[in-house]
């Protein structure tokens, strides 16, 4: 576009105050300025828009088809400013949310209805992965990744740490009897990851150093279905504290080798493409979730 904004807001002061000087008060510019803005103006266009006389300034044919264009392209823009104004001061839109199952039904769909509440504007649509997704592909504004990032192209945001604990049900250890040692799990059921063999490094103190290498009975590529078997006392698991907090506050799993247990807690980040200004209703959901996983 070869015009600019100043030349139309000046065209349409002219016209709509009367006068060159009358538009120049309007702006806050001078006269000359005003003036030089309609010369430049009518010779991009190779036209002349107003016709001035001594007394006023009328519009020729060619200027009362540009006004017409000119007022839409303005009022345009005074909507689009309006809009992301009120979107600041209250978030609006589509918000898509990618994370793993688990996390997303243990962490993320509690505390919804308190953010609804909060931000009844915001549309969510949530969608589960329990592998990393493309972004771009995928159509997502954030994804919820737990564990290392690897993506470089990615700009992330801490949310909290979830601690992995090894787990059993009361059932499966009334049958199978409770491991004392960490070389005890030799003869028992062991449930894993069937995707990403670093899950089955379980956080126990051995021979192997401070990772004890599960070698499994049962794998699932998800952590909800592994923490399903657990609870059907199908065997041992290694899980995040963030999907087995009511399961171990209920008794329904019990945490085992407590004292061979390593200290080791999965980062929890919120991840976007780092070109990608964050709107209103990304940094809404940020805020709100991260206040409370903390």
């Amino acid at each position: 576009m070869k015009t600019t904004l100043e030349e139309l807001l000046a065209f349409r002061a002219v016209v709509d105050s009367g006068s060159i000087t009358a538009a120049a008060d309007q702006l806050g510019q001078t006269v000359s300025g005003i003036s030089r803005a309609l010369g430049r103006l009518e010779k991009k266009l190779g036209t002349t828009l107003l016709r001035r006389t001594t007394r006023r300034l009328e519009l020729t044919e060619e200027g009362q088809t540009f006004l017409a264009r000119t007022r839409a392209i303005l009022d345009a823009m005074d909507e689009a400013e309006e809009e992301v104004t009120a979107r600041r001061q209250q978030p609006a839109g589509l918000l898509r949310v990618n994370a793993a199952s688990p996390f997303m039904l243990h962490a993320i769909v509690p505390l919804l209805p308190e953010f609804s509440a909060l931000f009844p504007k915001i549309e969510l649509e949530l969608n589960t992965d329990d592998l990393n997704v493309d972004l771009l592909a995928q159509r997502t504004d954030i994804a919820i990744r737990i564990g290392p990032l690897r993506d470089s192209t990615l700009h992330a945001r801490p949310l909290c740490t979830s601690r992995l604990r090894v787990l059993a049900s009361p059932a499966y250890l009334e049958a199978h009897g409770k491991p004392k040692r960490v070389a005890d799990l030799a003869s028992h059921a062991l449930i894993g990851n069937s995707q990403v063999a670093s899950l089955n490094e379980w956080p126990l103190r051995g021979p192997h150093g401070d990772s004890y290498p599960a070698t499994l009975k049962l794998s699932a590529s998800s952590g909800e279905t592994m923490r399903h078997l657990a609870l059907a006392g199908m065997g041992i698991v290694c899980l995040a504290d963030f999907m087995t907090e009511a399961d171990r506050a209920n008794g329904s799993l019990v945490q085992l080798l407590v004292r061979d247990t390593v200290e080791v807690r999965q980062a929890v980040n919120a991840v976007y493409y780092r070109n990608t200004a964050l709107s209103s209703r990304i940094t809404a959901f940020l805020d709100f979730i991260a206040a409370r996983l903390q």
